[in-house]
């Protein structure tokens, strides 16, 4: 099977390397993400972890983003503290990013660099919540 690839961001991820370095701090926020939308801009978010399970970096880039007016985002990453690089979304996170932004390119590591990938490639055979989805298009 071969998986769709397009060009990666790198500004992106050098945007969410750089919060992750300067940001995050202790057990409370070790995950940044980035995002850049439509109009360009990019946006940074932290996670807030929680004993409870608090939101990853992705889930308040979100709502930080739509705070911010930018409500369809095209490319997303993900980079953990401490030098550890780019980190893929999870479950929850590939599906919500699948149910708000059903075309966003998602950036993850492979063995042999990075690359852009659809967030159906990394939820495939997905449920699909297409009457949030209606109201978008």
């Amino acid at each position: 099977m071969t998986i769709p690839t397009h060009p990666v961001d790198r500004e992106l991820i050098e945007a969410a390397a750089d919060v992750a370095r300067t940001r995050c701090r202790g057990d409370n926020h070790t995950m940044a993400a980035a995002a850049r939308a439509r109009d360009g801009r990019i946006i940074t978010a932290v996670n807030a972890y929680h004993f409870t399970g608090g939101p990853c970096a992705e889930l308040v880039l979100i709502g930080t983003a739509a705070a911010q007016g930018a409500y369809a985002l095209e490319t997303i990453v993900a980079v953990g503290d401490r030098d550890r690089g780019i980190v893929p979304p999870c479950g929850r996170c590939r599906q919500v990013l699948l149910d708000y932004f059903p075309a966003i390119e998602v950036i993850v590591a492979t063995g042999d660099g990075t690359r852009a990938v659809p967030i159906t490639t990394l939820l495939p055979e997905s449920y699909v919540w297409t009457d949030h989805q209606l109201d978008t298009q």
